[in-house]
């Protein structure tokens, strides 16, 4: 039966291998987060594998790799377009090409392995060529740009902390390179992909006895984490703020009072609120401050998402930080981090406002913080904070200080019920598993979450809903492999992945090839 499924694929041309393309690329989406739909890539990959075998030209097939590519991002972004949705007055315009606008630019990345593919030898030379030159796009969409590493294709794996274990080796290009080579096993023959199944177990298998091993001890603090669900169109109206600041000091003091019944005496408490949570500078607002420090008991500490705002001497407005401030029991600033990978178009106009888009409120750009730091807080390990999507950067959350866990507050409020924020709570969820760190994620409409430093869920929010979470934080592991060397870790794999098909190359013909496909029709 596989032969005939792809040499349906290896007999399109023109157009119709165009459409083909997307359509099965678009498919391909279905198996990222939160439907995780993973057997549909053992049609799809294949499928563009067979394709690209039958292009005539490089061009051809090329432009096949562009159009999979735009597909799979158009059907994995569809969610941005609820960004234009809060302000539909505005950007009515952009919402039929706001997404296959952003997406043709990133599915060009898909052309390179599709160039890799058409010229390398049918068999496991096109497959590993493929997959590595794959990776190794992702890798760089990581970087052009200011970096956008969104939907990952080891993102896949995020159902579970088991497939995830992995990651603390190879990080999430490592899952992904795995990932597409088992994905092509069907180009290969039946028997191949029953070896290739055998040795996922075999992988799987192991992958949970690391799940049994002894825990880290935990650093005796409890977390309460707020998750108000305001709609993004309420955040920053006028006549918003001050119930939008009330709700959260209401569900702070009910999160604390259940916190207290809960834990053992003597456990820190700590009180987390998402990105921007504040209507109000709580940096620099006494009364914002003090009313914050009255919902805390005594030694409990808050951690809010909130605008930083600095002066000039004169008074007037200097610069505009998207932050985090630390708060005693006492209204006291504890410590502050400012977000250093801003959002184009959402934090700050590129191209000095040439293209006059911008999604947030206000008409200031905002100033990007120094980086990675840890911020240390009485009582607790130092935390890692990481502001919305810092944290999708594989090999990028870790500064040269190790913190104690990883802090991720984000407003995915722009995002409604979709599937964005389940596919930014994944790629959190990775972030865990690669660094060996636990992490706290307030997200303000949701999805809430504590992750044990091996990626498993000890509590969570679901999306679109209003409530408190109370869970214990986990304690870190020792610095994985991933979080010493790296992208290398992973790019170690690329290149063996590169060296295997030089030889194979060398050493297969396509007429020797047991694996050759059907001769190039199109």
């Amino acid at each position: 039966m596989i032969p005939h499924i792809l040499a349906f694929f290896t007999t399109q041309t023109g157009w119709r291998a165009g459409l083909l393309a997307f359509g099965i690329g678009a498919g391909s989406a279905l198996a990222l987060p939160p439907v995780h739909a993973l057997p549909v890539l053992w049609l799809t990959i294949p499928g563009l594998l067979a394709m690209l075998g039958a292009a005539r030209t490089w061009r051809s097939a090329g432009l096949r790799g562009l159009c999979f590519g735009w597909g799979f991002n158009v059907a994995g972004l569809y969610w941005i377009t609820h960004a234009l949705l809060t302000d539909v007055a505005t950007w009515w315009w952009l919402v039929p090409i706001a997404v296959p606008a952003l997406a043709l630019p990133l599915g060009a990345f898909t052309v390179l392995p599709a160039l890799a593919a058409y010229w390398a030898r049918p068999g496991w030379a096109r497959v590993l060529g493929f997959a590595a030159i794959w990776i190794a796009a992702e890798m760089l969409r990581g970087v052009v740009l200011t970096g956008f590493p969104w939907n990952l294709i080891g993102t896949v794996w995020a159902f579970h902390a088991v497939p995830l274990q992995g990651a603390a080796l190879v990080g999430a290009h490592g899952l992904g390179l795995a990932t597409l080579v088992l994905a092509a096993l069907p180009i290969l023959g039946a028997r191949t992909m029953l070896a290739g199944l055998g040795v996922l177990l075999l992988v799987l298998t192991a992958s949970a006895a690391r799940l049994w091993r002894e825990e880290p001890t935990p650093p005796g603090a409890a977390l309460v984490i707020v998750q108000a669900n305001i709609p993004q169109e309420a955040k920053w109206r006028e006549d918003s703020r001050v119930p939008n600041f009330r709700t959260h000091l209401d569900l702070t003091r009910e999160g604390m009072a259940r916190a207290e019944r809960m834990v053992p005496p003597g456990t820190r408490l700590v009180a987390i609120w998402p990105e921007t949570a504040s209507p109000f500078l709580l940096g620099a607002d006494p009364v914002a401050q003090r009313l914050a420090a009255e919902a805390l008991p005594d030694g409990a500490l808050l951690l809010a998402g909130t605008v930083r705002a600095e002066f000039a001497p004169d008074g007037s407005l200097a610069a505009l930080f998207n932050s985090l401030v630390a708060l005693d029991s006492d209204g006291l600033v504890q410590g502050t981090y400012d977000k250093a990978h801003l959002v184009p178009f959402g934090e700050y106009m590129p191209l000095r406002g040439l293209l006059p888009i911008r999604l947030v409120h206000g008409s200031r750009d905002f100033s990007a913080g120094p980086g990675r730091v840890v911020v240390p807080l009485p009582g607790l390990p130092p935390a890692g904070p990481l502001i919305c999507y810092e944290v999708i950067f594989p090999g990028e959350v870790v500064g040269a200080d190790r913190p104690g866990w990883l802090l991720n507050v984000t407003n995915d409020g722009w995002f409604g019920v979709s599937t964005g924020p389940y596919q930014h709570l994944a790629a959190a969820r990775l972030r865990a598993v690669e660094e060996g760190l636990p992490l706290a994620r307030a997200a303000q409409t949701g999805i809430s979450a504590v992750i044990d430093a091996r990626g498993r869920v000890v509590g969570r929010l679901g999306l679109d809903t209003a409530g408190v979470l109370v869970a214990p934080l986990p304690g870190a592991l020792p610095p994985t492999v991933f979080a010493r060397a790296g992208l290398a870790s992973p790019g170690l794999l690329l290149v063996a992945c590169l060296i295997a098909v030089g030889v194979l190359h060398r050493r297969i013909t396509p007429q020797s090839n047991p694996n050759n496909e059907i001769s190039r029709k199109s």
